[in-house]
């Protein structure tokens, strides 16, 4: 988590502005230095837009906050140590939060609702995960607490991102991966998003970057969404997002160059060569790995740029886990045309 260092004499007029911001992390306590002192902020874009000098530090909890740190803890005076083995990591979206509770622990549920709300008063919904199905991969919920409803607005980097867990398929744990792209990317850029669902990267690049963004979605559920969401965020976004619905495997030939791809590729869909062609700068192409495959998912990347008459260096960078030993990756994709 981020803290911005100022000096001392400044430190309680930078806090008071933190505070006005909605950017002041009260969960973890200042720290002073020689002449300075570290305060606190929340992961929030807007940070980097003030300023301050940014470092990336961990600062220690508030004593009151510390048994709220995460569920766990929470947890750990009601659950035995062997069920708490068996809670898997959660997810918040919006006023939403998503759990999966294995069957050894299904009868600590009313349990593990207590404390998800201890941890976020702010929830109006608790929903426990199911399996993926259809052509969309759209997971399964039940609702295990609170409004019956899987509709929420959710708030990442700098915008509003509306979702139906029902109905489009929304990964809030790619956040950072999100904002990193945005940080590449340069004002006068022109990008290609296939598999753009509801447009969280779309959004998220135009928020920050006077770029022009072709967005392409073949969930019609996901497109009226993603259609919404750009009129909820009109106002914050410096660059134009164009959103077509339909099928990128139809659509992508038909299309010009862009200076970069981003492909938030869906698992079990290979898209590599379709997008490469697509790239004339960068190409950030996403997939599912095992990682003794890593160095030939890099070798397939330079062999499909070698057969259509480019040069490519390739960096891939570890996004999160999957399942044992399977990882989710980007690849970092820089093309230029062959000299030979």
């Amino acid at each position: 988590m981020p803290a911005v260092k100022v000096p001392r004499r400044e430190a309680e007029t930078v806090k008071r502005k933190l505070k006005r911001l909605g950017l002041y992390d009260g969960k973890r306590r200042p720290k002073r230095g020689d002449g300075y002192v570290l305060l606190p902020v929340i992961n929030d874009p807007l940070i980097e837009e003030l300023d301050y000098e940014v470092l990336p530090l961990e600062l220690s909890l508030r004593p009151e906050r510390q048994l709220y740190k995460n569920l766990e803890g929470i947890l750990a005076g009601r659950l035995s140590r062997e069920e708490l083995e068996y809670l898997r990591r959660y997810d918040v979206i919006g006023d939403i939060a998503v759990i999966q509770i294995p069957s050894e622990i299904e009868h600590r549920t009313e349990d593990i609702i207590w404390g998800l709300r201890k941890v976020h008063p702010f929830l109006k919904v608790i929903a426990r995960k199911g399996f993926h199905k259809g052509a969309f991969r759209i997971r399964e919920y039940s609702i295990v607490w609170g409004e019956k409803r899987l509709e929420t607005v959710h708030k990442e980097n700098g915008v509003w991102v509306k979702v139906d867990l029902s109905k489009a398929f929304f990964n809030p744990r790619m956040k950072g991966e999100r904002y990193r792209l945005a940080q590449l990317v340069r004002d006068g850029e022109r990008i290609l998003i296939p598999f753009a669902g509801v447009l969280p990267y779309a959004l998220v690049i135009a928020r920050y970057r006077r770029v022009k963004i072709t967005a392409i979605e073949l969930n019609r559920e996901a497109y009226k969404l993603g259609l919404e969401n750009i009129e909820l965020n009109r106002e914050k976004l410096k660059g134009e997002i164009e959103f077509i619905h339909g099928d990128a495997f139809k659509l992508l030939p038909e299309l010009p160059t862009y200076d970069r791809v981003i492909s938030p590729t869906p698992r079990g869909v290979d898209a590599l060569r379709l997008t490469l062609e697509k790239a004339n700068g960068w190409l950030h192409y996403y997939d599912f790995v095992h990682e003794e495959r890593v160095d030939a998912f890099r070798r397939r990347i330079i062999g499909e740029c070698r057969r259509l008459g480019r040069d490519c260096s390739v960096r891939i960078k570890k996004v999160s886990d999957f399942k044992p030993h399977v990882f989710k990756v980007c690849a970092d994709v820089e093309i230029s045309v062959r000299s030979d």
